[in-house]
Parts: C-alpha cells; sequence; structure tokens
C-alpha cells in the first residue's frame, strides 16, 4: 500500500496542471504531453443507431395508404350513400363504377409493372397522387352520371398507380430479411384508414359531400405528394444494401436466408417466372382469397341490417371491430412471416377466410357476427402481407413490379365476380346464404394452391430454394440450398 502511495505522490509532483485554451495540460516527465478539451458538441456520447431509410419507406407507406384508405377506399359506401339521395341514382350504378374500377386494376397491372420497373416507384406515386387530388377535385362538382364515372375512374386509376402496388415493389426492393413484417406494417394503412371513415362521414354532414371531396383532393396534393419525395427506388440508389447492410455484404449475411429467398443475382425475369407452377398457384390463391374479401367489402353491412335485421350502428361496430382484428393480424403476421413458414401461415388464414364467411352466412345471433368480424379480420390482415412477400422471395427484386402486374389480372377475376356472386344469388334467393357458402367453400378450396406454390426450380438448378421441412423458424442455415 505504501508503495502505491508513494508512486502515486511522485507522479503528482512530475505533473504540472494548468489552463492551457480550450482544456486542461497535464505534463509528464518523460511522457508525451496529453492535453484534455472539452467536448465539442455533439462528442462524447453515444451516436444512436441510424434508423434504416427503408423503414423511412414504410412509414410514408403508411400515411400515404391511410389517405387513399380513409378517404376514398373505404368512403365509397358513404359517398354512394349521399349521392344516391341527391341524384337518385340506382345500387346498380354504384356497384358498376365498383366493378370497372376493380377490371382497371387488372387490366393495366402489367402496364403499371413495367413503369414501376422502368421509371422507378417515386415517379409513379407523384403522378399516381396528382390523378388522385385532381380527381377528388373534379368528383366535388359532378352534376351528371358521366361526369361521376370520369372523375371516379380518375381517381381509382390514381389510387392505384401511387398506392398499394407501387408501394409494395418500394419495399420489396429495400428489404428481404424483415420483409414480411415491413408489408405489414405497410398494409395497416389502409386498415387504420377505415378508422377514419366515421370522420370523413362527420365532415359531409357538418361540410356536404362536395367540400368533404374537394379537402380530401387538397390532403392528398398537399400532404401525399411531398412526402413522396421521401422514396427512394432501391438502397444502392444512396450508397447502401438491402436490410441496410454494406453493398459488398449480402443481405442474407450472418449465417441465415430468409425462406425461398433467390440469391441475389437469381431474381426472375416475367418470362420465367411466368413458367412456374409457383407464379399460377400463388395468384389463384389470393384470386381465391379477394373472393371473400371483395364479397364482404361490398355486402357485409347489407346483410347485417336487411338481413339479419341488426340497425346500421351495429353494422358499424361490426366492421369497426373486424377491423381493428386486421390491424393486429398484420402486425402478428408480419412477425409471424419472418419466423416461420410464410405458406402454412397462409394457407390456415384461408381456412380462417372461408370458416369465417359460413359463420357469417348461417349466423342466428349477434355473437356469431362478431366471431366472423374477428376470424375474418385476422385472416386478412395475416394473408395479404405474406402472399406479396411470398411473391418477392420466390422471384425477386428485379422484375417484381411486372411480375405482381401479372398477377393482378388473375386476382381481378376474384375482386370482381366475389361480390356478383353474392348479389346474384341474394336477389334470386331473397337471402346471401346460398352466395356466401359457395364463395366460403371455393375460398376453402383456394387454400390449396398455396400449399402446391412451393418455392420455383430456377434453370439448371438440381434443388431448389426450398424450405425444408423442420427448417428453423423462417430461416435457412448457411449451406442450405439457395442460401
Amino acid at each position: 500500500m505504501g508503495s502505491v502511495a508513494a508512486s502515486l505522490g511522485r507522479w503528482v509532483a512530475g505533473t504540472q496542471c494548468g489552463p492551457s485554451g480550450r482544456g486542461w495540460a497535464i505534463n509528464r516527465s518523460r511522457r508525451p504531453a496529453i492535453r484534455f478539451r472539452p467536448a465539442l458538441r455533439g462528442e462524447g456520447r453515444k451516436r444512436p443507431r441510424d434508423l434504416f431509410y427503408g423503414w423511412r419507406i414504410v412509414g410514408i407507406g403508411v400515411v400515404i395508404q391511410i389517405l387513399i384508405g380513409g378517404l376514398m377506399m373505404q368512403s365509397f359506401g358513404a359517398y354512394a350513400a349521399v349521392l344516391r339521395d341527391d341524384f337518385g341514382w340506382s345500387k346498380t350504378l354504384f356497384s358498376f363504377a365498383f366493378s370497372v374500377t376493380r377490371v382497371e386494376s387488372g387490366i393495366l397491372g402489367p402496364l403499371q409493372g413495367w413503369l414501376i420497373d422502368t421509371l422507378g416507384p417515386r415517379k409513379m406515386m407523384r403522378a399516381g397522387l396528382v390523378m388522385l387530388g385532381v380527381g377528388f377535385l373534379l368528383f366535388s362538382q359532378i352534376d351528371t352520371q358521366w361526369h361521376f364515372f370520369v372523375s371516379y375512374l380518375l381517381m381509382a386509376i390514381g389510387a392505384s398507380v401511387g398506392g398499394f402496388m407501387t408501394l409494395t415493389v418500394a419495399i420489396v426492393n429495400w428489404f428481404e430479411r424483415r420483409r414480411a413484417t415491413a408489408m405489414a406494417i405497410m398494409g395497416m394503412g389502409m386498415a387504420i384508414g377505415g378508422l377514419l371513415v366515421p370522420i370523413v362521414v362527420l365532415s359531409m354532414e357538418e361540410f356536404g359531400w362536395r367540400e368533404t371531396a374537394f379537402g380530401s383532393g387538397l390532403l392528398v396534393l398537399f400532404v401525399g405528394l411531398p412526402l413522396s419525395q421521401v422514396i427512394r427506388t432501391r438502397p444502392e440508389d444512396i450508397g447502401i444494401g438491402v436490410d441496410g447492410k454494406a453493398l459488398d455484404v449480402p443481405a442474407t449475411a450472418g449465417g441465415v436466408a430468409a425462406v425461398g429467398a433467390p440469391a441475389r443475382d437469381g431474381d426472375y425475369t416475367v418470362r420465367e417466372a411466368l413458367r412456374t407452377g409457383a407464379f399460377w398457384y400463388l395468384s389463384l390463391g389470393h384470386a381465391s382469397a379477394l373472393l371473400v374479401v371483395s364479397a364482404v367489402m361490398v355486402h357485409l353491412v347489407l346483410h347485417i341490417n336487411e338481413q339479419l335485421g341488426y340497425s346500421l350502428g351495429t353494422a358499424a361496430i361490426v366492421v369497426a371491430v373486424m377491423t381493428a382484428v386486421q390491424i393486429v393480424g398484420m402486425l402478428f403476421g408480419g412477425l409471424l412471416g419472418d419466423r416461420f413458414n410464410k405458406r402454412y401461415i397462409v394457407f390456415v388464414a384461408m381456412i380462417a377466410h372461408s370458416a369465417a364467411l359460413l359463420i357469417l352466412a348461417w349466423a342466428t345471433a349477434l355473437w356469431m357476427v362478431f366471431l366472423f368480424a374477428v376470424l375474418h379480420g385476422t385472416a386478412w390482415g395475416a394473408r395479404g402481407p405474406l402472399t406479396q412477400a411470398l411473391r418477392a422471395d420466390y422471384f425477386g427484386r428485379k422484375s417484381f413490379g411486372k411480375i405482381m402486374g401479372f398477377s393482378s389480372m388473375i386476382m381481378m377475376v376474384g375482386m370482381t365476380a366475389g361480390p356478383i356472386v353474392a348479389g346474384v344469388l341474394a336477389d334470386s334467393t331473397g337471402t346471401y346464404k346460398l352466395g356466401f357458402t359457395i364463395l366460403a367453400l371455393m375460398a376453402g378450396v383456394g387454400s390449396v394452391f398455396f400449399l402446391l406454390a412451393k418455392p420455383p426450380r430456377r434453370p439448371g438448378e438440381t434443388v431448389s430454394v426450398e424450405d425444408k421441412e423442420g427448417a428453423p423458424s423462417g430461416v435457412l442455415p448457411t449451406g442450405a440450398p439457395g442460401s
């Protein structure tokens, strides 16, 4: 102890301390001078880890989806009701308008996909949001049916060009390891938009539907359009790799790879994708799911109100519960999809779709209607993002927009057929039981397509990029085929 004190005393005696400009100088004999200075602003504190830019794009996607979902897609029924009161137009007119917009999305899908891959998501999003905003402004001035169709068609094209497909391509380009989670979070925007419908209705009651439509157009132009500037096509454009990795490090470094994700140089062309069974199985499975989704979107409130005899307020509560559960389903579906086999999760979701619609068709008590809302909302929320994530895992980033565009032509069949089958059979039989039952059974059969949609095998490969049975949850070990 004494030797330590003596050494400390000799060190103190050999030092000279005093002010030296920006700090304190400590001079010690036989040693270089050590200078301490006050930390400059921002120094001396641990710098927080930078947020991966891809998450900013996801956040922008949520806001854009809220605008499109809350102001247009989910509010279509409210606008139809007030226009019917003002102009006396038939329900068939509005049903036809809804169907036309779905057909438009399917027919223009390949062209839109090609433009997204060629021009990039940001340019397409800007063009789409301008069309949507201008369409709202024109919609606020309509007086005739052809004015309605022209303005609503412009809005639908704008929502399609600036919305889901474009955002999906952008997120696929930026994510691989957390792709399902990112897709799920982005998809939550549409569901959250549904919760804003009461605000849109309140605005119609307080200010009028014309003023509400005009204000919606301004909101899209002055909020959505500036936000689109944040979008970047690929992470390589700003000097980083997928998932924020360094450009010289594979996105799947760290010993694991996303289930079914092809190698970076293994992205499919459209021609190659169309030759795989996986493309057709995924598209047919997705179309089967949309049979249920579209029928519920158009006929749920009518069934609850007219067939089951509950009030519109009760129907609104059911829709709100379904929307809230859908948000939860998206979040947990995305998290599970990054850890477990996506195909099996989607298969279970399809069975839930089918069971939910059967429960709704034969419901005799209110609790059965709410059970439908929980099952259908959970299935819808979990299945949607994972279906797109599967498509990206299988075919890669390079031509994803075009591949998704061709898929939309098949998906369009389910989106347009669901409401028509349910509506025609309801008019002819006086009840939704037969129509809902048929659609539910078709969705159940369609679930098999997802089991058949195994990862495709590229030409020349002896083993496909398959998720081995029993592999760890959602990942392949290093050295597995395609890792």
